[in-house]
């Protein structure tokens, strides 16, 4: 989907106004970069990812370090992150989830400082804002940081009021320069109308909790483990409290955003790995039993890649989360309203619809006058030589337009052909 997102955008058309999508602004950007770079190379996109990833393993262990979250410096957070990314194939790949997370990683950094510096700290304050208010450009979902950071800035960094306004003014800057983006080229009143119905349409189940569960648990445990033995077995400064607390909370808020996601798959987990890393590390440092440390060290570090990689292997032929080639195959500019994308495996999106279930939301909405002419001319800008309608939405959208309804036939059920 993200492909054919960038792809499409490439050809001259914008997010929410021409294509209906759940992807951020940002994101969908970012990939029409991609799609101009490398085409439909998901080489590229997994290279890109991981060079992602390290980014963020390089840098969330230089905070713990900078900062003086523990007691030794120690590499081992870098080597347990990096363990912790190959919970699921999707993870080391480019997702709009990974690019998001980037940014809200530099925000937790910046948090981070704000538990030394014992000063008037404005520029980091402002950061803080500009990249949470990144990351939801990139990914919706993170939009629930934002009480993360107003809560957290309050009752742990102790922010004054005119530290909270600077990071709130941060926080909507990118988000104000989208929305002139948008007004310019006339999609901010379709980028207002469709944004919100990202957070009502139906979930996608593509993996189900009790399979993250069986392989998350051994890290789950781990993670547990060293938050007790980092506040009931030994001392901490105060900076280091402080520390602990804006993981702990920020595990809370990422578990929250589970519920709001729309695409249940293990990408979507990445929020959850600095937090999970930095617990996880106090277990291995506070561990005085050296067989424990080594067992637990080695079944996380190689244990951990070895089992997701085997156990996913055994999902997919029960998994919609895969997609497959079919024996009808397509070259020409195609739409699928329906949730099969297979069909798009040798053929590009050709109308405004790719992800269905947010379309399907948007197309059942009581329209006037004036909603209906847009959606017309939204129909009538892309018309794709074919139409793939499983669940007979383009039936009804013919129904309602008549000028429409002439341009195409009814090829075999379910099909439509434009008319040449």
């Amino acid at each position: 989907m993200w492909m054919l997102l960038g792809e499409r955008l490439g050809q001259g058309f914008y997010l929410y106004q021409d294509i209906i999508d759940d992807n951020g602004p940002l994101s969908a950007g970012f990939f029409t970069f991609m799609d101009f770079l490398f085409g439909r190379s998901l080489f590229a996109y997994e290279v890109v990812g991981r060079i992602l990833i390290s980014f963020q393993i390089l840098y969330w262990n230089s905070m713990l370090i900078k900062f003086k979250a523990f007691d030794i410096n120690t590499y081992l957070p870098a080597i347990i992150m990096a363990a912790l990314f190959h919970f699921s194939f999707d993870l080391l790949s480019l997702s709009p989830a990974l690019l998001g997370s980037t940014f809200l990683i530099l925000a937790l950094g910046q948090l981070f400082s704000q538990t030394v510096l014992q000063k008037d700290t404005s520029e980091s304050t402002l950061l803080i804002g500009i990249y949470a208010g990144l990351a939801t450009g990139f990914n919706p979902n993170y939009i629930l940081f934002l009480p993360y950071m107003i809560f957290t800035g309050i009752a742990i960094s102790s922010f004054s009021f005119r530290q909270l306004m600077l990071s709130l003014v941060g926080y909507f800057l990118p988000l104000l320069l989208i929305s002139v983006f948008y007004f310019w080229n006339d999609g901010l009143e379709e980028a207002i109308q469709i944004w919100p119905l990202t957070f009502l349409t139906q979930k996608y189940e593509y993996q189900s909790l009790v399979n993250w569960l069986i392989i998350g648990l051994f890290p789950l445990l781990l993670a547990v483990a060293g938050y007790f033995m980092a506040t009931v077995l030994r001392g901490s400064t105060i900076n280091q409290q402080k520390q602990r607390q804006l993981i702990v909370i920020w595990l809370l808020f990422s578990a929250a955003q589970l519920f709001i996601i729309k695409k249940q798959a293990a990408y979507q987990l990445v929020i959850l790995i600095p937090g999970l890393t930095y617990l996880i590390t106090q277990f291995f440092l506070n561990t005085k039993k050296e067989v424990v440390a080594k067992t637990a060290f080695y079944l996380l570090v190689l244990g951990l890649p070895a089992v997701s990689f085997w156990f996913w292997q055994q999902k997919i032929a029960e998994s919609d989360y895969f997609v497959a080639k079919t024996e009808a195959e397509y070259s020409e500019d195609i739409m699928v309203l329906g949730d099969d994308l297979s069909p798009y495996l040798n053929a590009s999106l050709g109308g405004p619809f790719l992800n269905y279930r947010l379309s399907k939301l948007y197309l059942e909405q009581d329209r006037g006058l004036r909603e209906k002419a847009r959606l017309f001319q939204m129909l009538q800008k892309q018309k794709p030589s074919t139409v793939l309608d499983p669940n007979g939405d383009f039936e009804k959208l013919l129904k309602q337009f008549p000028a429409l309804e002439e341009q195409y036939r009814k090829t075999s059920t379910g099909v439509y052909s434009l008319k040449k």
